[in-house]
């Protein structure tokens, strides 16, 4: 069944559409933290941020079914649902952040973030680093994962991802090192302006989430916040990974310490009903919208607003900031005592309930090991555990459960990690 499912797939979509695992998976339903196949396996979803508040959750399923029932339109007409989203969203910031722009899409989110960036500087450059994800379209998609080389565009310059497991320069303290990033974004900043482009913004996502969660030295994001300003550019944090409670605060740009002047927010705003928002100062907002008449037909519709409240109703009452925040660091904990056992974990981080667990050849040459990322990822799929490989180097076992992911449904991963480990060690 699942090889003739698999067939017509890629006669329908084309072959090429990508699917997890050596052995794809036909997923039918899913309950809180649990995935079931066609077969009835159950399986714990560790990676699915779309579900922040749990596949299928009856609030979201309620709330969505009854506004469908009344009414959904587009934006056009006035509608306190929206309105009253907004406003929540709003009051989830500092005061910077007045007004939103609604989307469907964190693509589409962070598309707007730049364009916006762009109307208010007059300039067209924009920094983000080399192994960075920002979204599919023309615009965006171009900033993905460029590797070393500056991309051949005159509106776009890149810096090293800041990270202390691989730095730039093995020899440097972690002030040094600190300062030898900011000084590669110095450097991606001047390109631009030498260049005619200018600088409009720098886009990160907040914990360099796709860079593969890296620690990064202290102080990095503040200061490297600081140069944007001073340079005349906006700084965006992509929190479409790092925000709604992930890192076990609200927003990832709180972790590593800078204050934003966009915001962009996805997938977990709508727990599967199609929700992003551009956030950002009043001014900032309507100097986006007066040249573009920005519109979207399914964006700042009632439904939306009805699964986004909703959200954000069970989060609070759930406090699932403090799940994340409890779960997370008690399973991070648990992966960093056991990394000593194993040669092939070359390092363990992550905030709240998203970790990395960095595969490597042997610990002393910190060489990164993909192939037996990928291997973990299968072994734990077959043990009822769902996670992916991820990061710069594809070495990352990556950890990014819902958030209703409970110390229970902890434990009985370790067991099955430890089986694993079991295996790859024997």
């Amino acid at each position: 069944m699942t090889a003739d499912l698999l067939a017509r797939r890629n006669q329908a979509l084309g072959a090429g559409a990508a699917l997890f695992y050596e052995a794809p998976l036909h997923i039918v339903r899913g309950e809180g933290v649990y995935l079931f196949d066609a077969e009835g396996r159950r399986y714990v979803d560790m990676y699915n941020n779309v579900p922040c508040v749990g596949h299928a959750n009856p609030e979201v399923a309620e709330a969505v079914g009854r506004q469908q029932a009344t009414l959904n339109v587009h934006s056009r007409y006035l509608h306190e649902g929206i309105v009253n989203l907004a406003e929540r969203l709003t009051a989830l910031h500092g005061p910077q952040i007045e007004s939103v722009v609604f989307s469907c899409s964190g693509t589409e989110a962070n598309e707007v973030a730049i364009r916006m960036a762009r109307f208010a500087t007059g300039k067209r450059g924009v920094v983000c680093t080399d192994a960075t994800y920002h979204g599919n379209s023309e615009l965006v998609g171009g900033m993905t994962r460029l590797g070393s080389e500056q991309p051949g565009r005159a509106d776009l310059a890149t810096f090293p991802s800041p990270e202390l497991y691989r730095p730039v320069d093995g020899n440097l303290d972690e002030d040094a090192l600190c300062e030898a990033y900011l000084d590669r974004l110095r450097t991606a900043i001047a390109r631009l302006e030498a260049n005619g482009a200018g600088f409009a913004a720098l886009i990160v996502c907040s914990i360099f989430a796709n860079e593969g969660l890296p620690d990064v030295p202290v102080g990095f994001m503040a200061r490297a916040a600081e140069i944007a300003r001073a340079a005349g550019g906006l700084v965006i944090a992509d929190e479409v990974q790092a925000g709604y409670c992930r890192t076990g605060s609200w927003w990832g740009y709180e972790v590593t310490g800078f204050t934003p002047d966009i915001v962009v927010t996805g997938k977990p705003m709508g727990n599967g009903i199609p929700l992003a928002a551009t956030a950002a100062s009043r001014a900032l907002v309507e100097g986006f919208r007066a040249p573009t008449r920005y519109f979207n037909t399914f964006a700042s519709s009632p439904l939306q607003a009805a699964a986004g409240m909703a959200v954000l109703d069970v989060i609070e009452r759930d406090d699932l900031r403090g799940n994340a925040a409890r779960v997370g660091g008690d399973l991070k904990a648990a992966l960093q005592a056991r990394q000593p056992q194993h040669d092939w974990i070359g390092d363990v981080r992550g905030q709240g309930l998203f970790i990395g667990v960095e595969i490597v050849r042997d610990k002393a040459s910190r060489t990164p090991d993909r192939d037996r990322a990928v291997d973990i990822a299968n072994r734990l799929m077959r043990r009822g555990f769902l996670t992916s490989n991820a990061g710069m180097l594809g070495n990352v076992v990556k950890i990014r459960p819902p958030l209703v992911f409970s110390q229970a449904n902890a434990a009985a991963f370790l067991e099955a990690f430890d089986a694993t480990a079991a295996e790859l060690d024997a």
